[in-house]
């Protein structure tokens, strides 16, 4: 399966006055932790109900570390943090700030690795996909495949996840 992109036009101008359009992903579906518990059995010798208590566990352990402030990591996945957005109530003192002045949020940073020249060389379930057009008013899929090359450009917050 292709990922499904459409056009969207921008609700901002360019320096020309002009909205400009940009490729978005279309989401079709969302898939349960009961569906990937039972394609994961399928590649494993453990049943379905092994692995999704194997999955709520991750999701209890994770929540735990996550919660005493430390990240988590899983190889071939990806970094899961917690943030602090700050919901702009700033204080004049530093001995007056407070956690009711932000919004807690996990992060995700998929797995890359890195060129020698500091390019992103892979990401963890990006390589290799390729893209297909959708219009969202026919419903349809373009027939021609485009390969997805994402990129983090100087390895900033481009590319973040926020669950």
């Amino acid at each position: 399966m292709p990922v499904l992109y459409e056009a969207y036009q921008s609700t901002l101008s360019n320096k020309e006055g002009k909205r400009l359009y940009h490729p978005r992903v279309v989401r079709v579906g969302t898939v349960t932790t009961d569906q990937v518990a039972k394609e994961i059995a399928e590649y494993s010798s453990l049943s379905p109900g092994d692995v999704k208590n194997t999955l709520d566990n991750l999701i209890t352990v994770m929540t735990r570390y996550l919660q005493s402030s430390q990240s988590v990591t899983l190889d071939g996945l990806g970094t899961f943090r917690l943030t602090m957005q700050s919901q702009g109530r700033g204080v004049e003192k530093a001995e007056e700030v407070s956690a009711a002045q932000a919004v807690l949020r996990v992060r995700f940073q998929p797995t890359s690795t890195r060129n020698v020249d500091g390019t992103t060389a892979t990401r963890s379930m990006l390589t290799g996909a390729k893209c297909r057009r959708y219009n969202s008013l026919t419903g349809s899929v373009g027939d021609v495949e485009d390969p997805a090359e994402p990129s983090i450009p100087g390895g900033g917050d481009e590319g973040k996840e926020e669950l």
